[in-house]
């Protein structure tokens, strides 16, 4: 059964060519262009790993990584966030919230398909 990606962004020219690469490399992706959407599809889905913007309507990033992270039945779900908050300060406050990772836009494939494959290998 393929790994599943949560992609949570509202900026449809982000979240369709990031499906169709991780659709590429084998996994099952699932979308939320909100906060709420969000946290509703981590509880249905329970993904492996959230590819997660900061700045969208409703709970922000930071939110739904401190919601995820409170809850121990997602302890093993990854988090990248993906954002163009590209200060020290923001990525520094990102990886205290508890993300895996942080990558800023614009990315390139390959650095966003490294990390995703990175963490959720084994």
């Amino acid at each position: 059964m393929p790994q599943t990606i949560l992609i949570v962004d509202d900026e449809q020219s982000i979240v369709v060519p990031l499906r169709f690469l991780m659709e590429q490399n084998g996994y099952k992706v699932i979308t939320a262009s909100s906060g709420e959407e969000a946290v509703d599809k981590i509880s249905k889905f329970q993904p492996d790993l959230i590819l997660l913007d900061i700045i969208h309507p409703g709970l922000d990033g930071f939110e739904i990584c401190q919601i995820v992270r409170e809850k121990p039945e997602w302890k093993d779900t990854r988090i990248i966030f993906v954002s163009t908050m590209v200060r020290d300060a923001d990525v520094a406050k990102g990886l205290a919230f508890g993300a895996d990772a942080y990558i800023t836009k614009p990315f390139s494939n390959s650095q966003i398909m490294q990390q995703v494959k990175e963490l959720l290998k084994g």
